[in-house]
């Protein structure tokens, strides 16, 4: 068994090295018809970018990845460049019309959105023309070798019970060089994103079938992203059947987060483009969900007809009804650990850093600072986005609404959710953004606070001190604190994951949902050889 999980070892690494590496590979060129078809379909009427574009990819040279953006970027920059000056040029004669004519010619949009474009269509060689080989190559051989790696497990642990033997001595799950690979690895993957998806082309064209398949259109970045987000889930899935198999609740919770995620947030979004409607995933809530009150986004599900109305109806209900609902008979876990995509990957693909989590005090001050302070931001944001969708202006109090969008999506939607949310899981914990960023966390936090049935109850005189609990809570939460006070646990960040309850050895702590009379209940003296219990049980 020790021998397959090895075989498994070098086949996910050798998969993952075809992966990177065929980021390298290909030409890329255009010849000017197709470069005519492209401004056509874009219906761009800048000459002055056709004709920089002309000469900087309508080659014979066989240019790589990198040579292919840059010159795109440059003729992009160059063009922009032009009609700005004209812009501030008309503008200081005050020769409005003239000024207003240049906005027209301005190529609007992202300079790396535009290569990545241009580079779908221009793309030569392996991936591009190779795509199930190479898909095989890179996917397969990555997904074979983990389910080699994870499933000799079965065998491997052995007598009923959580495994963590060594878990502080590895060297991918305690910090070490595997554990800073990842990081790095995770964090360059997330900036390639959202940043230069061009420079991941050849990575989209692995998916193009997939996508053209299930959506009837050509894979975009974002759909490489939903189809690796979903195979790794389901291959770490895997894992936590096998490690957390004599724990019913792991094992439904699981394959809860399995389910929604794929069906959906990937599927149903997908299926539904392919009828033309509106992109959308059913289970996503405001405000993590932070853009769905945009101006654009009512658009066009305004002009969506009954589809678009119902839409806009159920994602207004979902949060504002609901939400609490669930949140009230529940608590958070029925949305953080059983519904939601980002809990569901810390859940399967973070699990084996949980114990990464900071536990101290500073952390959790830090914590409540600045989930609420996203909390607030979004909801400003929003009022914000209201106002302009319902008054026509383009700002308030002097702040123009798109600005503090731009703003939030590029600190909050990418850098915070992406980059920072999974991409320091191997150092920080896998609940990082669900702790710190969320801020749908926040609001459910708060009705779990005040207004919950749901606790996780202690036995105080069982407790034996081991700390596994406190280890292994993804959210920071000193849970044995509680424990041997025999107090309830009832915080606002606790998602409800139960793996305290879990990998507890005595049976200490168990997950509830009951009256909210004696949810909260702060113990005076704690339980001890000095406590006369017929006493305190008669006063109580």
């Amino acid at each position: 068994m020790r021998v397959i999980k090895k075989l498994g070892l070098i086949l996910f690494l050798l998969g993952i090295t075809i992966f990177i590496g065929i980021i390298f590979t290909g030409t890329f060129n255009l010849t000017q018809s197709e470069l005519n078809t492209f401004i056509k379909e874009k219906g761009y009427k800048n000459e002055l970018i056709e004709e920089k574009l002309a000469k900087a990819i309508v080659t014979n040279e066989d240019l790589n990845i990198f040579e292919f953006s840059s010159r795109v970027i440059h003729a992009y920059d160059t063009s922009n460049e032009h009609y700005d000056k004209l812009i501030t040029k008309y503008d200081s004669e005050q020769n409005w019309t003239k000024k207003g004519e240049q906005y027209q010619y301005k190529i609007f949009g992202k300079p790396h959105s535009l290569s990545f474009t241009l580079a779908k269509k221009a793309g030569k060689g392996f991936a591009a023309e190779s795509k199930g080989f190479a898909w095989l190559l890179t996917f397969g051989l990555g997904i074979i070798g983990a389910f080699l790696y994870i499933v000799p497990d079965v065998i491997l642990l052995g007598k009923p019970g959580i495994k963590n033997n060594g878990i502080f001595l590895n060297a991918a799950t305690n910090r070490g060089w595997i554990g800073w690979f990842a990081f790095i690895f995770l964090v360059t993957f997330y900036i390639l994103l959202y940043f230069y998806p061009d420079f991941i082309v050849n990575w989209v064209y692995l998916v193009n079938p997939i996508s053209k398949f299930i959506s009837g259109n050509s894979a975009s970045q974002w759909f490489l992203y939903g189809f690796l987000y979903c195979t790794v889930m389901s291959v770490m899935a895997v894992r936590m059947y096998i490690k957390y198999r004599h724990n019913k609740y792991q094992i439904l919770r699981t394959t809860s987060v399995l389910f929604f995620q794929i069906v959906f947030a990937f599927l149903i979004p997908e299926i539904l483009v392919r009828f033309e409607k509106p992109w959308y995933d059913f289970k996503n809530a405001f405000p993590l969900d932070y853009d769905f009150f945009f101006k654009w986004n009512l658009n066009e599900l305004l002009s969506s007809g009954g589809f678009g109305l119902f839409i806009l109806v159920w994602g207004v209900v979902l949060t504002i009804v609901v939400v609490p609902l669930m949140v009230y008979f529940f608590g958070k876990r029925w949305y953080c650990s059983w519904v939601c995509g980002c809990g569901g990957l810390a859940e399967t693909l973070g699990d084996p850093y949980r114990q990464n989590s900071s536990k101290t005090l500073l952390s959790w001050r830090l914590e409540r600072i600045v989930i609420h302070s996203v909390l607030v931001f979004v909801l400003v944001m929003t009022g914000f986005a209201l106002f302009t969708f319902f008054s026509g202006s383009e700002q308030i109090i002097g702040i123009k609404t798109q600005t503090i969008q731009d703003i939030y999506g590029f600190l909050i939607g990418a850098i915070f959710a992406g980059v920072i949310g999974t991409g320091f899981y191997p150092i920080f914990g896998n609940r990082v953004w669900c702790r710190f960023g969320c801020p749908l966390a926040a609001y459910l936090g708060f009705i779990q606070r005040f207004k919950s049935r749901f606790r996780i109850t202690t036995n105080g005189g069982q407790c034996i001190s081991c700390g596994n609990c406190s280890t292994y809570c993804e959210q920071g939460i000193d849970v044995r604190a509680y424990a041997q006070k025999g107090e309830n646990i009832v915080r606002s960040s606790c998602v409800g994951c139960g793996i305290c309850s879990a990998v507890c050895p005595r049976g200490v702590l168990k997950l509830e949902n009951g009256p909210e009379d004696g949810r909260i209940n702060p113990t005076e003296i704690l339980l001890g050889n000095d406590v006369d219990l017929m006493e305190f049980i008669n006063n109580k």
